[in-house]
């Protein structure tokens, strides 16, 4: 299933809307009922306008009526790849609090396929709902 997650993130990436940053960077997100909805990151000229592909992938998600994501890939151009922000941290533990991430950089050597992360290392403390009531 990662490998299909990385496979769709990179094939998304291509229709990012990049022209400030250069930076494209494209998202899969698969959801316990096994569908997979992705995103891409769409910049703005007032840059707090952005939508990262992380989050433009969950509200594919919830658009279409899921809510249980299970699994995260997020692919960018550079060696290492990129964690998500922290404003799609929170939005991912939104709906999962912890699930694997897959980091890929396209500009990676050969062999090398990314790393795997779980979203609880990245947001240990995640503020929740439960703070609201």
């Amino acid at each position: 299933m990662l490998d299909e997650l990385v496979q769709r993130a990179t094939a998304v990436r291509k229709n990012a809307y990049a022209p400030y940053s250069r930076y494209s960077v494209g998202a899969a997100i698969a959801t316990k009922s096994g569908r997979i909805f992705e995103g891409c990151n769409v910049e703005n000229a007032s840059l707090g306008a952005t939508i990262c592909a992380e989050r433009g992938a969950i509200m594919q998600m919830i658009a279409a009526g899921e809510r249980e994501p299970i699994a995260c890939a997020v692919v960018t151009g550079g060696e290492d790849g990129a964690s998500p922000c922290g404003i799609c941290r929170q939005v991912l533990a939104e709906f999962a609090k912890d699930m694997p991430i897959v980091l890929v950089g396209l500009g990676a050597r050969d062999g090398e396929t990314g790393h795997v992360v779980q979203l609880a290392d990245l947001l240990p403390l995640a503020f929740d709902g439960s703070a609201l009531r």
